[in-house]
C-alpha cells in the first residue's frame, strides 16, 4: 500500500490552499468536525481496507495497492 498526492499539481494546489482557507479541514465539505479534518476520517477508514484503490473525498490524496 503506498499513499501519494494527485498526480494534478493544478488540484494538489486548489486543495492546500483551500486547506489554508479552512484551517486543515476539507475544503469540499461544509462542516468543519474532526471527522472531516485532513487526512479527513472517510479516507482512514477507505485506506484500511486491503482491497481499496483510489482518491479521498477532495482527490488530494491516492491510495495505490
Amino acid at each position: 500500500m503506498e499513499i501519494v498526492l494527485n498526480e494534478d499539481q493544478e488540484v494538489v494546489n486548489r486543495i492546500r490552499e483551500g486547506l489554508k482557507k479552512t484551517g486543515g479541514y476539507c475544503p469540499c465539505r461544509i462542516k468543519r468536525t474532526e471527522e472531516f479534518k485532513c487526512m479527513c476520517q472517510e479516507f482512514r477508514e477507505q485506506i484500511k481496507d486491503p482491497n481499496y484503490e483510489g482518491y479521498c473525498h477532495c482527490m488530494l490524496y491516492y491510495k495505490k495497492l
